[in-house]
């Protein structure tokens, strides 16, 4: 345990050494409430698309997912609490910034300090660093490939064409644009509509899976959000 251990601890409902300071398993038991509150302090001036909530919903998410690819729970939920911590330096930058490698650096201290091993904790930066779906680094540890996925189901569905409209209303984007070709358009303009972001991005989430589980997951989803935006051209074009 490095030096940051005792200024991360709040030492509450923990056992104590003889000196007051907590012990391996007293540590133990406090480092996700922990993280959750480091993590939560890192979402207040960030936009409701890629606020708190969703980070909530990827860690129940990797919850479910995580025991049944065997991964390391430890892990897998800092992980995933610590996962978008730098989204909003990307959204203040206009996407200049990349929020993975951003909260993979705001996130090390806090991930020194925990009671893990070295490499549970090189694990934890690593799959910050690779969950995200441009990013180079793949995800190359089970923990890496859930929360990979979870983050990804999150972002299609029902939950996943809210979001979509969500950001693109965060960017004073229009409703849809049918005469521009979406792949020329930019992003963080009004032209990054919801649709748009389903053309470039999320109809091809469904074929990135990394797991099982999220192979499984992804298919009822991505039939969903197919049906909605077909549906959703029709009823633009007045045809429905």
């Amino acid at each position: 345990m490095t030096s940051h251990t005792k200024a991360f601890n709040t030492r509450t409902g923990c056992n104590t050494d003889s000196n007051g300071q907590l012990t391996d398993a007293g540590a133990a038991k406090q480092a996700p409430g922990q993280v959750q509150v480091f993590a939560r302090k890192c979402f207040e001036k960030t936009a409701g698309s890629h606020g708190w909530d969703h980070t909530l919903r990827v860690f129940r998410l990797c919850e479910m997912m995580g025991p049944a690819e065997n991964a390391d729970m430890d892990v897998l939920g800092a992980a995933a609490y610590l996962h978008d911590i730098g989204r909003s330096a990307q959204d203040a930058s206009n996407g200049v910034v990349c929020h993975a490698e951003k909260g993979a650096q705001i996130a090390g201290p806090v991930v020194d300090s925990l009671p893990l091993s070295n490499p549970q904790q090189r694990n934890i930066i690593h799959c910050i660093r690779a969950h995200r779906f441009r990013q180079p680094e793949k995800p190359s540890t089970v923990e890496a490939r859930v929360l990979f996925d979870a983050d990804k189901l999150d972002a299609i569905g029902a939950v996943g064409v809210a979001r979509a409209f969500l950001f693109a209303g965060e960017l004073g984007a229009r409703l849809h644009n049918p005469d521009l070709d979406v792949e020329n358009c930019e992003p963080y303009s009004i032209n990054d509509t919801g649709y748009r972001e389903f053309k470039i991005k999320l109809c091809k989430i469904k074929g990135r899976m990394l797991t099982a589980t999220g192979r499984k997951w992804a298919h009822e989803r991505h039939a969903f959000m197919q049906d909605f935006f077909n549906r959703f051209l029709a009823e633009y074009e007045g045809k429905r």
